[in-house]
């Protein structure tokens, strides 16, 4: 993928930058990179594949994240958890709800506060979003042995502690 680049001892001195110019790579900045590039292409693939069902990785994430929070959830909680600002979330919700996937249900005891379901043609969407990924997922990671799969699992779960650390929580919490 990146041939031309030339790994850098560990041991360089110079900064990740001066490597860098100089047609250079260390351990780190490759990996990072890959990270990079495997999460922008498996987002891409995603929504080629969700397109034709009107759907995509964003509307997924925001459908996922409602079925699955404790309930009930509101909008402000669903957006904490998927690293979104409040008004790309309420675009989200409003997208979803003239769908009619999604119902913003009042908060006992708040007027403000409105709770997040999913309606029966949302799981249902989500149940055939679903569909469309599994075999993607699987493709992906097939040969990949559970072993492997655990420590990779860790280390990304590592990866977002110390990404949210600044921030007191956890991506997905």
């Amino acid at each position: 993928m990146m041939d031309y680049l030339v790994p850098a001892p560990a041991d360089d001195p110079r900064s990740s930058y001066e490597i860098y110019r100089a047609k250079g790579t260390t351990a780190e900045m490759l990996l990072t990179r890959l990270m990079v590039l495997a999460a922008r292409r498996w987002r891409a693939q995603l929504d080629e594949k969700l397109r034709p069902l009107g759907q995509s990785a964003a509307r997924m994430e925001a459908l996922s994240a409602i079925i699955n929070s404790p309930d009930p959830s509101s909008q402000i909680d669903i957006a904490k958890r998927l690293k979104i600002e409040g008004p790309t979330m309420t675009r989200m919700i409003d997208s979803l709800t003239a769908d009619g996937l999604v119902e913003r249900r009042p908060a006992p005891g708040d007027r403000r506060t409105k709770h997040l379901v999913l309606t029966a043609k949302g799981d249902s969407t989500l149940a055939t979003i679903f569909a469309v990924m599994d075999p993607l997922r699987k493709r992906l990671l097939a040969g990949i042995p559970a072993a492997e799969l655990a420590h990779l699992t860790a280390f990304f779960e590592t990866v977002l502690d110390r990404l949210e650390s600044a921030n007191g929580q956890r991506a997905g919490d």
